[in-house]
């Protein structure tokens, strides 16, 4: 086991001037996703799923104060943030995402949403229907690509 470590086992190459390069073409794009940078594979070409963490904590920000809010824990909106130490017009901006449309949501906890779903424009104006929430985001339900983007 020890002798695959040293420099001169296995399969290495015994002679210290040869040069050997590999160069491999990998078609990708770098795309901002969620204020990181992402992979953007090109069409055809299967991706691993990535959840994005500030998005799933936000919907769950979301849903809980919905519940509380519903169940009258607490009667304002306002009463709520003070409770939570965070600014009222942040709180309502966040609460917004419980009227996203489902596929939407579930695609996002799965993550499969495209690389234009990002929180900021989820924070942003949305349309109230989810039809056109889908066309918002350039979205083909059930897929978690964009339709503009062929992601």
């Amino acid at each position: 086991m020890r002798d695959r470590f040293k420099p001169n086992a296995g399969r290495w190459d015994q002679n210290p001037t040869a040069c050997n390069t590999l160069t491999i073409h990998v078609p990708f794009r770098v795309v901002k996703c969620g204020g990181r940078k992402a992979v953007q594979l090109p069409d055809g070409v299967e991706h691993k799923r990535r959840v994005e963490n500030t998005m799933v904590k936000a919907l769950a920000r979301a849903f809980r104060w919905k519940r509380m809010l519903e169940a009258g824990e607490f009667t304002t909106i306002a009463e709520l943030a003070e409770h939570e130490r965070i600014a009222p017009s942040y709180m309502t901006r966040i609460l917004r995402l419980t009227l996203l449309a489902p596929d939407i949501v579930e695609e996002i906890l799965d993550g499969r949403q495209g690389p234009e779903v990002t929180l900021k424009r989820m924070l942003g104006p949305l349309p109230m229907d989810w039809a056109g929430q889908a066309d918002h985001f350039g979205w083909e339900p059930g897929t978690g690509r964009s339709s503009a983007h062929g992601n």
